[in-house]
């Protein structure tokens, strides 16, 4: 049982570095990638005369800010717990998430008010037409932000991180809300003004959908959600099938932040000494955290078997 345990420390000693390594990384790349951008898209709207490219580029500024509140939140979630926090301080994770879905509303119900307002007004009608820089500008974007999704999407669910799972989606959002830029840009440079401001309302839609996908996962996990009936099968199979186990009476799961808490119910023999069904709990315990990686504790009640006490 020992050996287990000192297995499991030194694996998470390695992880703990390893995630160290990747949030620094995806930190970098992004914080660095998107002030580049959007330091050259609002370079290219400004210059092009378009609308949308200032807009999308006001939008991909906003990925340094939140990528600063996912690398923050994360970095405080990472934290031991103490005798303030005796469970951790995951659940940060979810308030950085909370964070980063307020600033991505506000930047999109922004740049959808500006869309709306040239629209309403017909001013698009004096407005310049959009020259080819800002259509370069559509293409890089679209390139480069999709490339970032799938960049900060990989080491996101490598170290199980909801908050910059959280920052990949906007990276995707991002890049469909250039697209919409790209459209819009192309419709006014082929003599249709007003689709410059219309792409501004596209692109307003797409943050503010990415908003509410993030805001809504922070809060499921800020409120003790269950993981799930088939999470929770799952695991009730595996531990049933160990040894010692007779049966498993109940099982609950809740997240917190991004780890999962386990409340568990199981038979044992009943004529087993005290030492040996205590032993059979801390076999559970060790394989079903070993396994199952996202489980920081799992708490276990024994049950005589056959009713026999």
């Amino acid at each position: 049982m020992n050996t287990v345990k000192k297995k499991t420390d030194t694996v998470s000693r390695r992880n703990a570095v390893d995630e160290a390594a990747a949030i620094r990384k995806m930190s970098f790349v992004s914080v660095a990638g998107n002030a580049v951008l959007s330091g050259f898209k609002l370079f290219a709207g400004i210059t092009g005369n378009s609308g949308a490219m200032i807009s999308d580029s006001i939008h991909s500024f906003s990925d340094v800010i939140t990528t600063v509140i996912a690398w923050i939140g994360v970095k405080v979630s990472k934290k031991e717990a103490d005798s303030d926090h005796p469970y951790g301080h995951e659940r940060m994770e979810c308030i950085a998430s909370l964070l980063l879905g307020i600033v991505l509303l506000a930047t999109g119900l922004g740049v959808g008010k500006v869309g709306v307002e040239h629209i309403i007004s017909g001013s698009y009608e004096t407005l310049a037409i959009p020259s080819a820089i800002a259509l370069v500008a559509a293409i890089v974007s679209i390139v480069s932000k999709e490339a970032m999704y799938w960049y900060t999407r990989y080491y996101a669910r490598l170290i199980h991180s909801s908050a910059f799972l959280a920052d990949a989606r906007h990276h995707r959002s991002d890049a469909f809300s250039s697209i919409g830029s790209l459209i819009g840009i192309g419709g006014a440079m082929l003599g249709f003004p007003v689709m410059d401001s219309v792409a501004s309302v596209v692109i307003c839609l797409f943050i503010v959908k990415a908003s509410y996908d993030i805001l809504k996962d922070g809060v499921v996990k800020l409120l003790d959600t269950s993981c799930g009936k088939s999470y929770e099968a799952q695991m009730e199979q595996y531990i049933a099938t160990q040894e010692g186990v007779v049966h498993v009476d109940s099982l609950r799961s809740r997240m917190f932040g991004n780890k999962v808490y386990i409340d568990l119910e199981i038979q044992v023999d009943g004529e087993k000494s005290l030492r040996d069904a205590h032993e059979v709990a801390e076999h559970v315990h060790d394989v079903v955290e070993q396994t199952f990686p996202d489980v920081k504790h799992i708490m276990i009640h024994l049950n005589p078997a056959n009713g026999v006490g």
